[in-house]
């Protein structure tokens, strides 16, 4: 196999008639091993390998998926997508996938990677979260103080906040078997050169697995605008990820330290049937009032809705509204 170039394959998810996965084709991708330092110099250099990257522009793209072949071609940034139907019915859970990068000619692999699609149970709930500030504290609405999180910690001494371990854990497996979870889908203006970094932080913290959704891949010239662009593309991927699951009910999860109400209450004009709630954590009290007036409009359409401060105020407001139990099995 050729050293040429490689291939990043993010986590999908679907049904069997509408699966869809994502995927980075590269030229030059620097490693990246992680050694979860706490020297700060260790950190930047790490953090700065994220982005030294060549995207492979065009590339010709195969996806083996239960013996069936679905091929593609990657966009001018080596980002692909693949959307497909499966030749037979899928069970839910996760299912495995390989993806090649071929040549010119289709007749070399000069790269392989693999993957997996989630498929949930359509009698489950699904739940979409932002990421900065939501889950993780990150100041996005503060420049300086977001590239001090980024620059100084490492994926393991990221800090989540209090208790949103415990509510999406008990989310994850409410109404249903906890070896058949509820999907997580994350969904961020992050980029996707900190896909490895933000899976670590999750798995580090005990948070549900999920399928991240992140926004376009920069170039390390780029680095110190990172997280500061993509609200419009937040929109459009949650739209992709209400699309494609138009019979799942859902619950967001957002902060109101930048855009997340007006995207929430964007979309839950057109999917209210398919929303039950939307919890926005208070980041920024001086939006509390802005925030307070569009969730009250969201609920003119049959949502609840939630504005806190800690978690453990979203727990309570989950037992209250029959989301979670209020003495959860065991």
């Amino acid at each position: 196999m050729s050293k040429t170039a490689s291939v990043k394959v993010y986590h999908g998810y679907g049904h069997t008639n509408n699966l869809v996965l994502y995927g980075h084709a590269f030229k030059f991708k620097a490693k990246t091993t992680q050694n979860f330092s706490n020297n700060l110099l260790v950190n930047i250099v790490h953090l700065f390998k994220l982005f030294v990257v060549k995207p492979y522009a065009f590339a010709n793209i195969k996806l083996e998926f239960e013996g069936q072949i679905v091929e593609t071609r990657a966009a001018y940034d080596g980002f692909f997508k693949f959307e497909w139907k499966a030749l037979k019915d899928v069970k839910a859970g996760w299912h495995k996938v390989r993806v090649s990068v071929l040549d010119e000619n289709k007749r070399e692999v000069l790269a392989e990677g693999k993957g997996a699609v989630f498929v949930p149970h359509i009698t489950q709930y699904a739940f979409i979260s932002d990421i900065d500030d939501t889950v993780m504290i990150s100041h996005s609405a503060k420049f300086a103080r977001r590239l001090r999180e980024l620059f100084i910690k490492n994926p393991r001494t990221r800090k989540t906040f209090p208790s949103a371990k415990t509510h999406y854990q008990l989310l994850a497996t409410a109404h249903t078997q906890v070896a058949q979870p509820n999907p997580f889908f994350y969904v961020s203006s992050s980029e996707w050169n900190l896909y490895d970094y933000l899976v670590e932080t999750f798995r580090f913290n005990q948070l549900p697995e999920g399928a991240f959704l992140l926004n376009q891949l920069k170039r390390w010239k780029s680095l110190f605008i990172t997280g500061k662009t993509g609200h419009e593309g937040k929109l459009i991927r949650i739209m992709r990820i209400l699309d494609a699951f138009p019979n799942q009910k859902f619950v967001f999860f957002g902060d109101n330290s930048q855009k997340d109400p007006s995207i929430y209450h964007t979309i839950a004009k057109k999917y209210a049937k398919n929303i039950i709630a939307i919890y926005i954590r208070n980041i920024r009290p001086s939006q509390a009032e802005e925030t307070r007036k569009l969730l009250a409009d969201i609920e003119q359409h049959s949502i609840k809705t939630c504005l806190f401060s800690h978690s453990d105020e979203a727990i309570e407001h989950s037992k209250k509204i029959g989301l979670i139990y209020s003495n959860p099995k065991t």
